[in-house]
């Protein structure tokens, strides 16, 4: 559990709460010891089931601040409807303003969040926004495995920041997949940009969802004459729907992925988790004090 693992790190303990749900599935939510006048990290990434993880998060904020606390931080590792971030047709919600303004209205002071899926979401916060990457601890697991050969791969245009940061962490150059969606299912790449002829490809991607930007980026990599061992790396490994599938059907190596949900279930995939322990108790421990977050904090 990523709550005790960074508590262990920090010499503490998990404060104990109590989660339950009433027969008419109503959620009730109470600490079960004081937190008057503490500084408190409540740590809760809002993955599937999305809406649950958001409501026992602002459910427990809330009964924090009516116990006394004197400051919340919602330790947020991955942040639930991040990908909604704009209309894209004109009569939808903006589901990442919804669920920052909860955040503000159930008493949290501050978040702090890892590799968001897009930058724009910070301007969605009321309250201070605490944005630190997990790139530095994915490069970092990666390197024994970067050779001359090896080449970074943004799955689309959208990522080619990310794969820019991989590149200069792993000083190998990178390449950029072209790709359009067909509809809300299905993508396509059309072309690669980049020399990937006889090179060991390692894609890069800020999250892992059903997995068909990551298996059309591959399907056309392989097209292109990469080598048939690929790497994948991503901050959120959410692998819902037919993520699985998808991935066993391709060359995949290894994949690097953090705990910031919990691994999934089931499936065969050869998945390698990458603690964010060690970087979020870093954050927690200078938060505390009010020092400096600028060397951990998200540029991209």
């Amino acid at each position: 559990m990523l709550a005790e693992a960074v508590a262990e790190r920090l010499g503490v303990g998990v404060c104990q709460s109590i989660l339950e749900r009433f027969p008419d599935s109503e959620l009730h939510a109470e600490i079960d010891e004081s937190v008057r006048g503490c500084d408190v990290y409540l740590v809760q990434p809002t993955g599937p089931p999305v809406d649950d993880h958001l409501m026992e998060l602002i459910f427990l904020a809330d009964a924090c601040r009516r116990a006394g606390a004197a400051r919340i931080t919602g330790v947020v590792p991955y942040f639930g409807y991040a990908r909604q971030d704009r209309r894209a047709r004109g009569r939808e919600a903006v589901g990442g303003r919804i669920a920052a303004d909860l955040l503000r209205t159930a008493g949290i002071d501050r978040v702090l969040a890892v590799d968001l899926h897009t930058v724009s979401l910070e301007g969605f916060f009321g309250i201070p926004l605490e944005h630190v990457s997990a790139v530095p601890l994915l490069a970092n697991a990666i390197e024994p495995l970067v050779t001359d050969q090896t080449v970074i791969v943004s799955p689309d245009l959208g990522g080619v920041k990310l794969a820019e940061r991989y590149g200069e962490l792993l000083r190998r150059p990178i390449a950029i997949a072209h790709k359009v969606r067909m509809n809300g299912k299905e993508v396509k790449v059309r072309n690669i940009v980049g020399d990937v002829a006889e090179r060991t490809p390692m894609i890069v991607d800020d999250m892992i969802s059903t997995a068909g930007t990551i298996a059309a980026a591959a399907k056309a990599l392989l097209e292109a004459g990469c080598v048939r061992e690929i790497t994948v790396a991503a901050t959120h490994a959410l692998l819902v729907g037919p993520a699985m599938s998808r991935l066993e059907a391709l060359p995949i190596k290894r994949i690097f992925a953090t705990d910031s949900l919990p691994p999934p279930r089931h499936g065969a995939l050869p998945i390698q988790t990458v603690s964010l322990a060690p970087m979020l108790a870093e954050a927690i421990s200078r938060l505390n004090v009010d020092q400096s977050m600028a060397d951990l904090l998200a540029h991209r």
